[in-house]
């Protein structure tokens, strides 16, 4: 149990904080009465993530809520009064991706968070880490990306927006280039937008300058349908990568 600076306990339970974006979270809140009676304005359910932001030459991390989900209304809780409320939360299909195979993605901090408003003031409990399996789709594309010989890199969530997107901030998944691709490029960028039926795959790569020119960063943008077969999708990554290769791309 958090105590909170009412006197009030609240705590999140998680049925599983393992899900997939367009799945359902389901928990309940459970909290007591402080000792004398409180007016709760409501009760709120936040995902929230750790989103880098750049200023200038300076980075430094923010916390974004990026869903606000109400458990409950207005209602007198008196002192001492145990209750707990159940909720259950549809995850936005951009939610990025915070684990891979059961292991956490490094770089990824996504949690859940519970404010308790009291009298006009917000009281906050702890934060739950929330964790985001890939869709099958991107699943298909993270292994093929394996298999092709890329290295992960690091993962993080930068603030800004997307053509397509509806949040304020988007993933970036990096990747030291493979063995087939390392005289292309030096390093790749991947990033999912994704809908209900299909989603975006965004790809930007550190192109490999010739003998008289620089590197620079070549762009590829490509959808992928949920019902696609596997192989198709492992195709459409590989024409994108060799679109890049090739040219500087589209975005």
């Amino acid at each position: 149990m958090a105590a909170l600076g009412s006197g009030v306990e609240v705590d999140t339970v998680l049925r599983d904080p393992h899900v997939r974006p367009g799945e359902t979270l389901y928990g309940e809140v459970r909290f007591r009465g402080g000792s004398s009676d409180h007016k709760v304005e409501g009760i709120t359910v936040d995902f929230t993530a750790v989103v880098e932001v750049e200023r200038g030459d300076e980075e430094h991390h923010v916390t974004y809520s990026f869903l606000r989900a109400p458990v409950s209304g207005p209602f007198d809780l008196r002192a001492g009064e145990a209750r707990t409320l159940p909720f259950a939360i549809p995850v936005p299909w951009e939610t990025p991706v915070s684990a891979i195979g059961g292991r956490p993605l490094p770089g990824m901090r996504l949690g859940v968070a519970t404010e308790l408003a009291l009298a006009g003031a917000l009281d906050k409990g702890d934060l739950d880490p929330l964790h985001v399996a890939p869709l099958p789709a991107q699943d298909h594309l993270l292994g093929a990306l394996m298999r092709m010989g890329f290295h992960f890199k690091r993962a993080d969530l930068e603030r800004g927006t997307i053509r397509g997107s509806s949040m304020p901030f988007y993933q970036e998944i990096e990747y030291h280039a493979g063995s087939e691709w390392r005289r292309h490029f030096s390093e790749l960028e991947l990033t999912f937008i994704a809908g209900p039926h299909s989603m975006d795959v965004i790809l930007e790569a550190d192109k490999r300058g010739g003998f008289l020119t620089s590197s620079h960063d070549v762009y590829n943008r490509f959808r992928v349908g949920y019902g696609d077969h596997p192989g198709a999708v492992e195709q459409a990554l590989r024409d994108g990568l060799a679109s890049m290769a090739r040219h500087r791309g589209w975005f």
